[in-house]
């Protein structure tokens, strides 16, 4: 096949990532990415922060085409440099970027019936309950381990009949687990409208589409649900607590994870007056908290 892309890529150091990425796109750059570096992972920043990891480096797409003489030359003028960091340039082949992850993605089970596999690929007729999953650019695909422990959950709790809200669907691999696990209506949650594109498509994908919506927002603020699963972040959690126990029936079940192993006490301690929590889950340092809503009213907190 042959080459039809240029990329460069380069560690940032101390320079600032919005001047460097200002040059790269001067010179036609396709995409300009920053990525970790070293081994540092940014997870869950305060409000209206927007870090970078302390080792930073930014990648450049370019069709191969381009001229990119003067491009080192130009960075180290534009940027006021007497060297530039490490730096490369790599030809790349055309192919289809966004299903490149699908190289490494392997069949994997959840509890003791179900697996997730990738994109449309046939699953053996020894699995039981599948869930053929393509994220597209949204989040979740079972790997990270707040996902497999929500699945896991799902797995082992009976879910036939049931409605079940999945706040924070992402790439709708819950809510689509949950209907392929007998519910009978699932409603998908999540600001990205490309996680709501994503979602319905799995859906679709997976013959469930009938008993699944997804928007931005909850369709209806009256209605309460079976089951609830949250798997978002625990400053999210803890900011909707009152919103999510409401949206659970009294008695109801639910699950809530992205929650940092040091999270834990500061979201239980969020849900405490409303949700009875069984043992915690852990796995790879991150949490998954479940439990029952028991009869009391939790109160909004002031704002």
């Amino acid at each position: 096949m042959s080459q039809e892309w240029r990329q460069f890529v380069m560690n940032l150091e101390s320079i600032e990532a919005d001047h460097a990425e200002a040059v790269l796109l001067r010179h036609g750059a396709q995409s300009v990415t920053l990525s970790d570096a070293g081994d540092a992972p940014v997870l869950e920043p305060l409000p209206g922060e927007t870090p970078l990891w302390l080792e930073t480096k930014i990648t450049a797409l370019f069709d191969a085409e381009t001229d990119l003489s003067n491009l080192e030359s130009d960075l180290l003028h534009s940027l006021a440099l007497t060297a530039l960091p490490p730096h490369h340039f790599e030809d790349l082949e055309n192919r289809v970027w966004e299903r490149e992850w699908l190289k490494d993605f392997a069949p994997m089970k959840f509890g003791q019936r179900l697996w997730v596999v990738p994109g449309d690929d046939p699953a053996p007729t020894e699995y039981e309950v599948v869930v053929k999953l393509d994220p597209g650019l949204a989040f979740g695909t079972g790997t990270h381990p707040t996902t497999a422990l929500c699945l896991e959950w799902l797995d082992g709790i009976d879910l036939t009949d049931k409605s079940v809200l999945d706040f924070g669907c992402g790439s709708g691999i819950l809510s689509v687990a949950a209907c392929k696990l007998g519910a009978k209506f699932v409603e998908g949650i999540d600001i990205d409208s490309q996680a709501v594109t994503a979602s319905q498509q799995n859906a679709l994908r997976n013959s469930v589409d009938e008993r699944f919506i997804a928007g931005t927002s909850r369709r209806d603020e009256s209605v309460q649900y079976d089951v609830v699963v949250a798997n978002i972040l625990a400053g999210t959690l803890v900011e909707n607590a009152a919103s999510i126990c409401t949206w659970l029936k009294p008695g109801g079940l639910i699950a809530l994870s992205g929650i940092l192993e040091t999270q834990v006490d500061d979201v239980q301690t969020a849900f405490n007056d409303v949700i009875d929590f069984a043992p915690r889950m852990i796995q790879d340092n991150w949490a998954c908290l479940s439990g029952v809503r028991i009869a009391r009213t939790i109160h909004e907190s002031p704002r």
